[in-house]
């Protein structure tokens, strides 16, 4: 098992720690809150991602309807070749 770079030795060692330094009563507390936090952090990045593709798509449809008019202006304004001059 391996998260963010550290093992398990590592993980043991820094869980005695806070065992030690916080006590048995808060540490379910503190491991609460961290959850807590970590789960606001990627609600916050799906947010911000669903938002992000939301306004690619509309700017994607945006050009795509704007590009549409003017190429058919383009097509009206081009002078057609008059054929009874040869």
């Amino acid at each position: 098992m391996n998260i963010f770079g550290i093992g398990l030795p590592e993980m043991a060692v820094i869980f005695t720690i806070a065992l030690l330094v916080f006590g048995p009563k808060k540490l379910p507390e503190i491991g609460r809150s961290m959850g807590k936090a970590i789960r606001g952090f990627q609600d916050a990045s799906r947010e911000f991602e669903s938002e992000f593709t939301r306004e690619a798509k509309q700017l994607e449809e945006a050009a795509a309807t704007s590009s549409k008019p003017e190429t058919e202006k383009l097509a009206a304004a081009k002078p057609k070749e008059d054929s009874t001059d040869t």
